[in-house]
């Protein structure tokens, strides 16, 4: 029998239509500054081949690039750009997962490495935007109480501390070991979702969104975000009343 493979294929070249646009100045991103998280979320974009979108500083039209290898060691990575990035400050899109989107400003020559025509070396940024986009408002989980998601993968159990919650996904906490396990576009199936210490509902997720993070107690930490792919009527029932009370709670 074969394994399932860790990670999923890496995505062709970038189209047209993967075009991004940049984050609305209405919006609310938070910013990530610490370079280990950043070159985490490279490394990811790399290894996936998702686009990023290029706006140069200038007047000029959008580019498309992916990230095609980040140092091990150091704040460099390397672009693999469809065409040539004007010289100067440009802005850089892409979609993490299917919910968020980061967005970072370099300025450079933008020259290729010797003997290519499209690989040009780049240093990380000093911040990046990341704006997660969620369809349903999420409510946090009480810092005390009894919120996990229980599930087996690949004949492993594991059991993921509960970060927030809400009609249509939840938020998970991972340590980077259980990460390993976990890509974007994985399915869960069968999850147990304990809300609180006296419900708990069934539900097959999907991995939308993985984001590395330091915490002051727990040290390194991945961020999983999911959405509920498959849910029973009656249980889907119960969690829009779970939502639907405690947000009241929390707004009062």
């Amino acid at each position: 029998m074969t394994d399932t493979p860790n990670h999923p294929p890496r995505k062709g070249p970038p189209r047209p239509s993967d075009l991004l646009e940049r984050i609305h100045q209405s919006a609310a991103p938070h910013e990530m500054r610490d370079p280990f998280d950043i070159g985490e979320t490279f490394t990811s974009l790399a290894e996936s081949g998702e686009p990023l979108t290029i706006y140069p500083g200038s007047l000029g039209e959008p580019l498309l690039a992916r990230i095609d290898t980040v140092h091990p060691e150091e704040p460099h990575f390397t672009l693999d750009v469809v065409g040539t990035i004007p010289p100067g400050r440009a802005t850089f899109v892409a979609a993490l997962g299917g919910n968020a989107k980061l967005q970072f400003d370099l300025a450079g020559e933008w020259t290729p490495q010797p003997g290519t025509l499209n690989l040009v070396p780049a240093v990380f940024p000093e911040s990046c935007l990341v704006l997660n986009r969620r369809a349903a408002p999420r409510l946090d989980t009480p810092v005390n109480g009894n919120y996990a998601a229980t599930f087996t993968l690949m004949n492993k159990q594991f059991e993921l501390p509960l970060c927030d919650y809400s009609t249509g996904g939840v938020g998970l906490r991972a340590t980077p070991d259980q990460a390993a396990e976990l890509y974007v576009g994985r399915k869960l199936k069968s999850v147990r979702l304990q809300l609180g210490p006296a419900l708990a509902i069934v539900a097959d997720l999907e991995i939308r969104l993985l984001r590395p993070f330091r915490s002051f107690l727990l040290g390194e930490q991945v961020q999983v975000g999911c959405s509920i792919s498959n849910i029973e009527m009656q249980m889907q029932q119960t969690l829009q009343r779970l939502v639907t009370s405690n947000r009241g709670r929390q707004v009062a």
